[in-house]
């Protein structure tokens, strides 16, 4: 008799990544019109009902990847403890990013934040790779995004370093 619904796990997957989207989104909404909308920003800044969609899609698309990724290995096992190791401390960062910029208004340290989220994404889709193509593909709007969103913390950073 089986447990556990042969769909759950690819639903628990993709849906995962949310959880710390949705958590970081209510700090994100009390912020924007009070001290977020006073930071100078540049030309180039998304206007701010892009990042919702925009994080949604990603989540989505990592999370399913993810996905592949467990179910290629088996599950969890010895063989899975880097791929998704990776991809979980990947998850923590991301999810940290927002309390520590939006949160707590440490705007250069939501820049290491970013860094290391890269970092980390970066690692685990070349991990990725090998084992499974698509899940590796499925991660590279999410790296690009990343690369945005640090460029865009740096410059916020840097044009109000001097304001609390």
């Amino acid at each position: 008799m089986e447990v556990v619904p042969a769909w759950a796990p690819a639903v628990g997957f993709t849906l995962l990544p949310h959880a710390g989207g949705f958590l970081g989104g209510n700090i994100t909404k009390r912020e924007i019109p009070t001290w977020y909308k006073t930071l100078q920003k540049p030309s180039w800044c998304p206007p701010n009902w892009v990042f919702a969609p925009v994080w949604g899609t990603l989540y989505t698309s990592m999370g399913y990847g993810s996905y592949l990724v467990w179910k290629e290995l088996g599950g969890f096992n010895e063989k899975s403890v880097v791929p998704l190791g990776l991809y979980a401390g990947n998850l923590a960062l991301n999810w940290a990013w927002t309390p520590i910029f939006f949160g707590a208004h440490k705007m250069g340290w939501g820049l290491v934040t970013l860094l290391l989220t890269t970092g980390t994404a970066t690692a685990a889709t070349a991990s990725w790779y090998n084992i499974n193509r698509t899940a590796a593909y499925l991660m590279v709007p999410y790296l690009a995004w990343l690369s945005l969103a640090s460029a865009l913390n740096y410059r916020i950073w840097k044009d109000n370093c001097n304001k609390k």
